[in-house]
């Protein structure tokens, strides 16, 4: 099978070509293609309409639920989620029940997103054993598995002990592998539900420091530099953090970090309707920090967009703010909150986006055949994004499933309206492609 993408714009750059992807590689680049060979047959023709190519976008920071919480998203719902938002590859959490602190879970949930074939699913082992950060999981097994688990965290609740943590980058330096971090001194964070700040001082919410995520981001580098180890922050939310990483950057410390959509638009003014669907860890934050985490997206401190997308049951968020349970959905309005904040204003470029959302992300996780150039030879992992789509975003559309959105009734402007996994259509027009087709 092969597809011809007539009238695309690479990057947004320059006058629209063509695109011949034969199987799964992309095959020529040019105006006017025509069927190899002047056949037709078994070739599918896809007008662009001079909207913008991307290579497919790769999500370090996934929450798919499965095993154990298949009521709020499964591989395959979360899946058809992924590939409607221009995702190709996904890294789901190890927070799972079963925690995913073994081969047999990781290689399960690898098997699992293989068999539904929208994104390619790469599991997150856990650092620890059950997340109780008291003993190392068998970190080794997992990375030779059938799921080859090459990012590890315990996201949700951070690894606390400063000698653990240490071990950990030991044995992830032999490995080769990274060490995701879940950035939260817990002693500073006992009942916070909320940035410490006026707006919770006013409304009576327990504040959460800014200092409890940058005490962990400082020491976790210095222990990184110390082990020869990768270390990789996870949803960083301070500005304070952001000056933590230049100066981690600049004493060659191998350190990245991920910003989440909802960091880079929302602020904790949100916050006045103690409405529990802006509940969410870390908090959301002063307009100050939103502002300093866009501009070290921009100048590349912050390496790359994470969705951290977490759906939950409506019991757990139709409820006190904060008795609910922190996290929103992101990987159907990632690209659109990137757009707005950030294209819109003319801080990233197409090209811009392509690194933050497909290419940095892809080279922190060591993915070879993901967030590669639109370019011949290259796998065909693309998406085809519409910069002028008007669009509403309603919850009860969302292919999740949960409701959990933080952008219900907001408009973007940009949206995917295709995407491709390995020349496989798996969402055009708002809709998923049938799981396990054409697999």
């Amino acid at each position: 099978m092969s597809v011809l993408l007539k009238n695309v714009r690479p990057y947004g750059e320059g006058d629209p070509v063509d695109v011949l992807i034969e199987g799964q590689t992309i095959a020529e680049i040019g105006p006017d293609l025509a069927a190899p060979g002047g056949d037709a047959v078994g070739l599918e023709v896809i007008d662009g309409g001079g909207r913008v190519l991307l290579p497919g976008f790769v999500d370090l920071h996934t929450h798919l639920r499965e095993p154990g919480r298949e009521d709020t998203e499964t591989v395959e719902s979360g899946s058809a989620a992924a590939a409607l938002g221009g995702y190709t590859a996904v890294f789901a959490m190890a927070n799972t029940n079963p925690v995913a602190d073994s081969a047999v879970v990781t290689d399960h949930v690898y098997r699992r997103g293989q068999e539904v074939g929208l994104v390619d699913v790469h599991p997150v082992g856990a650092v620890t054993i059950g997340l109780k950060g008291e003993k190392l999981a068998e970190m080794g097994m997992m990375a030779a598995g059938v799921g080859r688990v090459r990012i590890f965290s315990d996201d949700g609740v951070c690894v606390a002990d400063p000698l653990l943590m240490r071990r950990a980058l030991e044995y992830a330096a032999s490995l080769g592998v990274v060490i995701a971090q879940h950035a939260e001194e817990p002693r500073l964070t006992i009942g916070a539900v909320a940035h410490e700040g006026p707006t919770a001082a006013r409304l009576g919410l327990a504040g959460w420091p800014r200092a409890a995520e940058e005490a962990i981001v400082a020491r976790d580098a210095l222990l990184a530099r110390d082990a020869g180890a990768r270390v990789h922050i996870c949803h960083a939310s301070t500005a304070g953090t952001v000056e933590l990483l230049k100066w981690a950057r600049g004493q060659g410390i191998s350190i990245t970090a991920e910003v989440t959509p909802h960091h880079l638009l929302l602020d904790d003014s949100r916050l006045e309707t103690f409405d529990a669907v802006n509940r969410v860890n870390p908090p959301l934050r002063e307009a100050s920090d939103a502002a300093a985490l866009r501009e070290a997206l921009i100048d590349g401190v912050i390496d790359c967009v994470a969705t951290d997308h977490a759906p939950h049951a409506e019991q757990d968020k139709c409820c006190e703010f904060a008795a609910a349970r922190p996290g929103m959905l992101g990987l159907e309005t990632a690209l659109a909150v990137v757009a707005q904040v950030l294209v819109e204003p003319g801080g990233l470029s197409w090209r811009d986006v392509a690194r933050v959302m497909s290419e940095r992300p892809a080279q922190i996780a060591g993915l070879d055949d993901q967030g590669r150039p639109v370019a011949v030879g290259e796998p065909a992992n693309l998406v085809l994004v519409d910069p002028d789509h008007a669009w509403t975003v309603r919850s009860d559309e969302l292919a999740s499933l949960s409701a959990n959105t933080p952008y219900a009734e907001m408009s973007f402007d940009a949206k995917p309206v295709l995407t491709l996994l390995r020349g496989r259509v798996t969402a055009r027009d708002g809709v998923a492609a049938d799981p396990g087709e054409n697999r």
